[in-house]
């Protein structure tokens, strides 16, 4: 049943942003590509080629990615590119990859040597950032022999650990400002006011995934990727999955909150196979009886996924990453950032 409902959702799923390269299609590519490895099926694999391909030219290039953007957010996708290539030796995958790795090459980065999130957020780490874009770089790098460049990755997410650790909570903050300009930074710390579970999951599943690529290199990491997971499972809610504001259960608003429950699901189990931690009891079953709920006209749908969060102005509003912020985004059902993540970490169960 859980294949069927991830079956449906890929046969009518919508781009994104009108089939631009974003990383929203990119997270149903990755739980596609994660069924399509532990299965074998076929079904899997034609839905991303069906999905990916157009937008993919034959000359490598990338419908709607420009690289002077300098978003961080557009290299996830990238990991798509490698893992056609690997499959079909098809060089155009390759292509379009060594593109996304050029913006990598020239990334404007903080005085600490860590990429800025995007070009229109100068001087800023955010958690959401090392996912997007530290694994694909290092993929990148090992397909290409460039071992400075794993080197320059491993190392930038050392400093980002360094820098976004809450001790008080054993966490990390969303978000970083260098300079301490934004409105949403407190002036002293540079940091935002509150720890939102999404970006803790962007970094569970950028560690794992790291971990996963890199070997013994990943020595350095391995101490505070185990202090997390740990931290995380720990936060577990009494029905198996975590709050919006994940260190807050008593706020007032709060909720469980699916999106970033699938991507500690995914971390948690990934980190199992590394040796990392261990799995907490029954976490997929209880995971996908919270998650999906019948739907009107028959099926099942994801609940309860925070649609969007940033931090700064957006659409006339201020987003000042304060914990009362993060409960005023809207719940939606279905939203790739949730689904994807979801797939990911059923995708595991499936061996």
């Amino acid at each position: 049943m859980l294949a069927d409902y991830f079956d449906d959702y890929a046969r009518r799923y919508q781009p994104y942003k009108g089939g631009s390269w974003c990383y929203e299609d990119g997270l149903l590519y990755r739980g596609l590509e994660a069924w399509h490895h532990q299965t074998g099926e076929a079904r899997w694999l034609n839905h991303l080629r069906r999905l990916a391909n157009p937008q993919i030219g034959q000359d490598g290039s990338l419908k709607g990615y420009g690289l002077s953007d300098y978003n961080i957010d557009n290299i996830l996708p990238g990991r798509t590119l490698l893992y056609l290539h690997g499959l079909t030796g098809d060089p155009h995958y390759m292509t379009a990859a060594d593109l996304l790795a050029r913006q990598l090459q020239t990334q404007p980065r903080t005085q600490s040597g860590v990429y800025w999130h995007k070009l229109r957020y100068p001087w800023q780490i955010w958690l959401d950032g090392l996912y997007m874009g530290q694994p694909f770089r290092i993929a990148h790098a090992q397909a290409r022999g460039d071992a400075g460049g794993v080197a320059d990755s491993l190392a930038q997410l050392d400093t980002a650990l360094e820098t976004l650790r809450d001790p008080a909570s054993g966490l990390y903050w969303h978000a970083y400002d260098e300079a301490r300009e934004q409105p949403w930074a407190d002036p002293v710390t540079g940091f935002n006011q509150a720890v939102w579970a999404r970006a803790i999951g962007w970094l569970a599943m950028a560690l794992v995934d790291v971990a996963d690529l890199v070997g013994d290199d990943f020595a350095p990491l391995r101490d505070r990727t185990i202090a997390l997971l740990d931290r995380i499972a720990a936060l577990r809610t009494a029905d198996g999955i975590w709050w919006q504001v994940m260190d807050q259960p008593d706020l007032d608003g709060n909720y469980p909150e699916t999106s970033a429950s699938a991507m500690f699901a995914y971390a948690l189990l990934r980190g199992a196979d590394l040796g990392l931690n261990v799995v907490p009891d029954g976490l997929v079953s209880t995971l996908v009886t919270r998650c999906l709920r019948p739907k009107a006209g028959g099926g099942q749908e994801m609940v309860d996924i925070c649609e969007v969060a940033g931090l700064g102005w957006y659409e006339n509003r201020f987003r000042d990453g304060s914990a009362a912020y993060y409960l005023t985004e809207a719940r939606v059902a279905d939203d790739i950032k949730g689904v994807g993540p979801l797939m990911m970490a059923t995708a595991l169960m499936q061996r």
